[in-house]
């Protein structure tokens, strides 16, 4: 950028870079941010606002002239985060964490602040060079077979992307090409796609982006028997029926910690039908699959040498602050077929990877350098003690509901989630009769004690409605999150319990 005079001081010419400014600044927005995390435990979780709450508070237009850091910071702290729910605060619980820690976040100020585009290994190649390592590196933490690495000789590997969405969009169009080469482009409106009743909207989603009929996206019912798993005797005759119609199945997504139960599908049983049939097989391990650095998790894997792909959120679990999911393909060669731009300016060294050929963007951030500083600086000790730690909170939270008659686990804890609701039975408040939407009577009264938890701001959880259940979601997660607080958190439960059940002391 050129320099442009100061409407300040027109002598200066404008510096967006002045290092001696980065370096002032910077120390006031570290010290805000500390300043943030100092005091999060006592602001509540939810933001107490009205739609239109920051708009009103903010100018229509743009500042003409420059404005100092600290007049910035000070409308941050006193119109910003008043409007904020706090994902970082030790008493969110409402959703899979969006996991952040020291390292995560000095990576990220590594990320930006070297602010470098490695799209091929030419426009910087220790960008790409350094994620082929920590790719690698997590695969080893989870024992994938070497099919899925760079070193493993087999031509595989992974890729590091924003989230999830893409990662599955991307094997989707993938697997979409692979069978339409073989079939014909006008086949397009024959294939089909597989997940469960349990599987994330993202399927759905990615599955319409790349021209797969909604009719054609089978999402298969699960059973508690099963542990709300896809049973492959139900995918053998959905797959055994739609060919019988004239349909090309072509891709099944599995899970490992679905977002309502926790609940993982049986990866070997569904490797095995994946295979005799010819489809693509996912996985995503988006919340789950970072548990499986922990040797006692790692049977989840089991059969994950039957799959094509495999995507995982380190930003979920492993520290790494958003963004950062990691996605290995034993075949990239597919991937990188579908989503290859070629232009000349664009051309690379043909003897390393181009990761502008294993995403959807061109542009891409530089994930590999914050990824590298949370293993080097916490190692995998420390990583398995993170995980192991919120589980061993969760399955005392799990023991303190179990004990107590007025609740019930609706599904069996396998990580950090814990799935409960108010079980009335034997009260004067029985809820043998429909309310609400539906609902049965301990099912309102649950929701009605999830909104009275939440609007105490003092602690946020949320809550999901199957058929006629309404239950609560309790995940344990955040990086700051102890023991007192699980505590506390349930005393909470337990006062605002006794305000809806007065008689069931």
């Amino acid at each position: 950028m050129g320099s442009l005079p100061s409407p300040h001081d027109p002598s200066n010419a404008f510096n967006p870079m002045d290092v001696a400014e980065l370096s002032i600044e910077s120390r006031l927005v570290m010290d805000f941010i500390t300043q943030y995390y100092q005091t999060l435990e006592t602001r509540p979780v939810q933001p107490r606002v009205k739609p239109g709450f920051l708009t009103g508070q903010l100018p229509e237009k743009a500042p003409f002239h420059a404005e100092s850091m600290e007049e910035i910071l000070s409308d941050v702290s006193e119109k910003i985060v008043p409007g904020l729910t706090h994902w970082q605060s030790p008493n969110f619980h409402a959703y899979f964490p969006a996991s952040s820690s020291n390292a995560g976040l000095l990576g990220e100020m590594l990320c930006s602040g070297l602010s470098v585009i490695g799209f091929t290994w030419n426009s910087s190649p220790a960008a790409t060079e350094l994620e082929n390592v920590v790719v690698d590196w997590l695969a080893d933490m989870l024992n994938l077979p070497p099919s899925f690495r760079f070193s493993g000789g087999g031509g595989g590997g992974g890729v590091l992307q924003s989230n999830t969405c893409e990662a599955v969009l991307c094997t989707l169009a993938a697997a979409r090409d692979k069978v339409l080469e073989r079939i014909g482009d006008d086949k397009i409106n024959k294939l089909v796609a597989y997940c469960s009743d349990q599987t994330h909207f993202t399927l759905h989603k990615g599955a319409k982006l790349i021209g797969i009929r909604r009719a054609n996206i089978k999402s298969i019912g699960t059973r508690r028997e099963n542990g709300f798993g896809l049973c492959p005797n139900d995918l053998r005759n959905a797959i055994t029926g739609d060919l019988e119609a004239g349909l090309v199945p072509f891709y099944l997504c599995g899970t490992i910690g679905t977002t309502a139960l926790g609940a993982v599908d049986p990866i070997k049983e569904l490797g095995k039908v994946a295979r005799e049939f010819d489809l693509w097989f996912h996985i995503d391990a988006a919340y789950g699959g970072s548990a499986c650095i922990c040797p006692e998790f790692r049977h989840y894997l089991d059969g994950v040498e039957l799959v094509d792909s495999i995507s995982m959120n380190a930003h979920k679990w492993l520290l790494s602050n958003l963004d950062c999911c990691f996605l290995w393909l034993q075949n990239p060669k597919c991937l990188i077929q579908c989503l290859a731009a070629e232009a000349e300016f664009l051309k690379g060294s043909g003897e390393m990877v181009d990761y502008k050929d294993w995403q959807i963007s061109l542009s891409r951030r530089f994930r590999a350098i914050k990824m590298w500083m949370v293993f080097r600086r916490y190692g995998v000790s420390n990583l398995m003690e993170h995980i192991r730690s919120d589980v061993s909170m969760a399955a005392r939270f799990e023991e303190m509901v179990s004990a107590d008659d007025r609740f019930e686990i609706v599904f069996p804890r396998k990580f950090a989630l814990v799935c409960f609701k108010l079980n009335t039975k034997g009260s004067v408040q029985h809820g043998e009769d429909d309310g609400e939407d539906g609902l049965d009577g301990d099912s309102v009264l649950t929701r009605e004690l999830m909104g009275r938890v939440n609007s105490s701001g003092k602690a946020y959880l949320s809550g999901v409605e199957m058929g006629r259940i309404f239950f609560i979601r309790c995940v344990i997660g955040s990086s700051l999150t102890e023991e007192r607080h699980v505590d506390n958190l349930w005393n909470l439960i337990q006062e605002k319990t006794q305000s809806i059940m007065p008689c069931r002391a």
